[in-house]
């Protein structure tokens, strides 16, 4: 649709959000509002999308850094009403027709706008409309005997029962003539209860020397965000949207997940319930997804498995790698093919090569293992003095033993072994056994002695502060 170009209406002050961020800026499913209608647009096949903002810098370099210059945003200043905002934005329009809708509609897709702009085709104007049963707060469309729309008229200025009673309201999206359209918008006037510039009376200004035509869409498409409360109710929307797309492309996901509008899942990938998938995550092919865990701007394998509850941020897991449960992939955390990374195993900017594994209960920062280690339960990479961090490189094939400190920066070769309860403060050759522990002494009967003595002493104290009291 060449000829086609999309005014996006986002100059709202947003105040029933009570935040310093605009409206739009605000995040839903993974993207801020103000993506979901441009990206519909853009693969409605706009030509320009022109943004209508107040001027607030944030939302200028989130658009121009998401879409670059296939976006433009101007200003409306004074805020005059969402006619004037049209106005503005249609001025920027150089094809032949235009679209305009809402900047916090995040569920209107690329259906509901083509329907618009299908319909727009036979007539002066097409407008977006969807029936609801309880149309309270919404603007009515009233129509002709011949379904033709003559008038929308805003919730605040129905003039009588029969009007607030019908069910036909208006969805914020309408398209036309770029020259018809920007005379209609033209020849606004305020004479309303807002005394501001609406952009629902391009209808009956339209409709009074040409055909007026409504596109009927689904009522979820409808939902607009203006507070909190309704922020979360379209996000539980498009999350079920999600879940319900991503099962017809041969993905299972069960329960509540939710999966951000930004995440790729493989086909053959299992989601399971609680699980929290965000940002600029991927999930491959067959990789399966236990409950509860949470991953952030992370890439997920082919078949590699995520036990229960276990959360991985900005880090690679590996083809047929396994992680968990309850383990902690920090930042720049590289788990190659295969590798194991257990129970309560926290990792930071660490490198575990194919088929490595550290099962139990570890803390491995700033390190590098090689392929086939062995990293027993209680190991930690003692990688921060007080002011900077050091890096523990561990070879191919070592062994370390349970309960060993690995005071970086420190190498352990290719095939070495640390010993259980070691503290490994120098380099260890390759196939070299490292012992750092003092020697056991065993004390004939000394044991009985020592509990004697701290049993008295228990005694002793529990007498004074018994007399102490009374």
């Amino acid at each position: 649709m060449s000829d086609l170009s999309a005014v996006i209406l986002a100059a709202g002050l947003g105040t029933r959000m009570k935040s310093s961020l605009p409206k739009v800026l605000h995040p839903i499913a993974g993207r801020p509002l103000i993506e979901y209608p441009v990206r519909a647009a853009l693969a409605l096949g706009a030509e320009r999308v022109v943004v209508v903002t107040s001027g607030h810098p944030q939302i200028d370099e989130l658009l121009a850094k998401v879409f670059g210059d296939r976006v433009v945003t101007v200003r409306q200043d004074p805020p005059r009403g969402t006619g004037d905002a049209a106005r503005v934005g249609v001025e920027r329009v150089e094809t032949a027709h235009v679209l305009i809708l809402c900047g916090d509609t995040p569920l209107v897709g690329t259906e509901e706008l083509e329907a618009v702009v299908a319909a727009s085709r036979e007539a002066e104007l097409a407008v977006g409309v969807a029936e609801l049963p309880e149309p309270h707060g919404y603007g009515r469309v009233l129509t002709a005997a011949d379904g033709r729309v003559l008038e929308i008229r805003e919730q605040k200025d129905l003039r009588s029962d029969a009007e607030r009673a019908v069910r036909l309201v208006n969805a914020g999206i309408y398209a036309g003539s770029t020259a018809k359209v920007r005379a209609a918008l033209t020849g606004l006037t305020p004479n309303n209860a807002q005394n501001e510039y609406y952009l629902t009376d391009i209808v009956a200004t339209l409709g009074a020397t040409g055909r007026v035509v409504a596109a009927r869409g689904p009522a979820a498409a409808l939902v607009g965000v203006n507070d909190r409360s309704q922020l979360v109710e379209a996000e539980e929307l498009l999350f079920a949207a999600i879940r319900a797309r991503l099962g017809r492309e041969g993905v299972a996901v069960r329960g509540d997940a939710r999966i951000d509008a930004s995440v790729t899942v493989a086909r053959d990938a299992e989601i399971e319930a609680g699980v929290r998938l965000r940002g600029a995550t991927s999930v491959g092919e067959g990789a399966f997804i236990d409950v509860g865990c949470v991953i952030v701007d992370s890439t997920i394998a082919a078949r590699a498995l995520l036990k229960p509850y276990s959360i991985v941020t900005a880090s690679r897991v590996g083809e047929g790698a396994q992680i968990g449960p309850f383990a902690h992939l920090r930042p720049d955390s590289e788990i190659e093919a295969d590798a194991h990374i257990g129970n309560f195993v926290e990792t930071k900017k660490t490198r575990v090569r194919r088929g490595a594994k550290a099962n139990h209960l570890s803390y491995l920062g700033d390190g590098d293992i090689g392929e086939g280690a062995n990293v027993g339960a209680g190991t930690i990479f003692c990688n921060y003095d007080g002011f900077q961090k050091h890096r523990t490189v561990i070879g191919a094939g070592a062994f370390i033993g349970s309960d060993s400190q690995i005071v970086a920066p420190v190498t352990v070769g290719k095939g070495a072994f640390v010993a259980s309860g070691t503290s490994v403060t120098e380099d260890v050759p390759d196939d070299a056994l490292a012992i750092g522990r003092a020697r056991q002494i065993n004390k004939a009967g000394r044991g009985a002695q020592l509990r004697e003595r701290l049993s008295a002493s228990a005694r002793e104290a529990k007498a004074a502060a018994a007399k102490k009291s009374g």
